[in-house]
C-alpha cells in the first residue's frame, strides 16, 4: 500500500489535486483526491475550494447554534496552569500554548456546525470533528512558501481595542516569539526567509461580535525540487509553533505532562493542493464528537506575564460558531 510520502508526492508530479491532513503529535497522516476524501465523507471548503457540494442540509438557515459550554473546573485548569508556570519560570519555555476541551450542551449536529460556520478553512471530517479555523499554516505559491502566525486577541467592542491590542506587552511578547520560532522553522526548509508584514490587525467574526487578531506574513524561497520532497519538508516544520511553543521540543514535552489527553487531530494541520499551489490551516476551533458528546477544544498562550484568570477566561472566550 502506497504510504503518505510517496501519494502526495505521484499527486503533485502528477498535477493531481488532494487533501491532506496531519494530527499533531504526527501520528497520523492523510492524504486523499478530492473525491477519494468525498467517499469518506470527510468535507472541505478551503478558500472557496471545496467537495462540499454534495453535502445537503435541511432547513438549517432559521436554527440558532446554541452552545452552552460547561468549562473544565477551576482547579484542574489551575493546577495545569501552575505547572506551565513553573516550567517557565525554570527557563524550559518561553512561551507554552495550553489546551483543554470543554464540554458542550447543544442543540445541533457536527454537520450544521459546517454548514452555518463562516470561516476561510472549512473541514467536517466524517462524523468525527469539525474545524472552522481562520488560521492558514503554509501556503505554497511559484515555489515561495508564506506563513502567517496569529498570535494576540481582543473583543472589538472593547474602547480603543485595536490600540490596547498593539499596545499589550503580553500580547506582543507572545506575537514576537512566534513570529521567531516560525521564522526558524521555515529556515529549516526554505532560502531568504523573511518577514514581509509585522502583526498586522485582522477582523474576525464571533457571531454577532468580532474580535481583531494580529497576524504576521513570513516567506522564504523553497527548493527547485521541493514537490519531490514536499512531504518531508512540511513534516520538518510540524506541529505548527502558534499553537505549541518556544523552544518547541522541550515545550513539547511540557504539554504531554500539562494537558489532560492527548490532542490528536485538534491544532494539527490539514489543507489542499488545488493542481498548481498549497494552501493549509491550523485546526482550531475545533469541535470533536466524543462518546457521542460534543467538545469544543480551545487554549492560549501561556508566558511569563500571563494571569490565570486571565487565561482561563480565554478558553471560553474562544468557543464560538462564526455565523453570519
Amino acid at each position: 500500500m502506497e504510504n503518505f510520502e510517496k501519494k502526495v508526492t505521484r499527486f503533485l508530479q502528477d498535477e493531481t489535486p488532494f487533501f491532506f491532513i496531519i494530527d499533531f503529535e504526527k501520528s497520523v497522516k492523510q492524504v486523499f483526491t478530492f473525491e477519494e476524501a468525498l467517499q469518506e465523507k470527510i468535507y472541505f471548503n478551503i478558500n472557496g475550494v471545496s467537495n462540499d457540494n454534495d453535502l445537503t442540509f435541511n432547513q438549517l438557515d432559521d436554527k440558532i447554534i446554541d452552545l452552552k459550554p460547561t468549562l473544565i473546573s477551576k482547579d484542574i485548569y489551575e493546577k495545569a496552569f501552575n505547572t506551565v508556570k513553573q516550567e517557565l519560570n525554570n527557563g524550559n519555555s518561553f512561551l507554552l500554548n495550553l489546551t483543554f476541551p470543554t464540554a458542550l450542551d447543544t442543540n445541533v449536529e457536527l454537520h450544521e456546525i459546517y454548514k452555518k460556520a463562516h470561516a476561510p478553512y472549512k473541514l467536517l471530517y466524517k462524523d468525527n470533528f469539525v474545524v472552522f479555523s481562520p488560521e492558514c499554516y503554509l501556503k505554497i505559491k511559484d515555489g515561495n512558501v508564506f506563513s502567517y502566525p496569529m498570535k494576540g486577541t481582543i473583543n472589538s467592542s472593547v474602547p480603543n481595542a485595536e490600540e490596547l491590542l498593539l499596545s499589550n506587552k503580553k500580547e506582543l511578547y507572545e506575537h514576537n516569539t512566534i513570529v521567531d520560532l516560525i521564522r526558524n522553522d521555515l529556515s529549516v526548509i526554505a532560502k531568504n526567509v523573511s518577514v514581509n508584514k509585522f502583526r498586522f490587525v485582522n477582523t474576525i467574526k464571533k457571531g454577532n461580535q468580532e474580535l481583531l487578531q494580529t497576524s504576521t506574513e513570513i516567506q522564504g524561497k523553497l527548493p527547485e525540487n521541493w514537490k519531490d520532497e514536499f512531504s518531508s519538508l512540511l513534516l520538518k516544520t510540524l506541529p505548527a509553533g502558534s499553537i505549541s511553543g518556544a523552544p518547541k521540543k522541550k515545550t513539547l514535552e511540557i504539554i504531554s505532562k500539562a494537558e489532560i489527553a492527548p490532542r490528536g487531530f485538534y491544532t494539527g494541520i490539514f489543507g489542499i493542493f488545488d493542481g498548481h499551489q498549497i494552501d493549509s490551516a491550523v485546526s482550531i476551533r475545533f469541535i470533536e464528537k466524543i462518546n457521542k458528546k460534543l467538545f469544543y477544544k480551545s487554549g492560549g498562550g501561556i508566558t511569563h506575564l500571563s494571569e490565570m484568570k486571565e487565561e482561563y477566561q480565554e478558553l471560553l472566550e474562544k468557543i464560538y460558531v462564526p455565523i453570519i
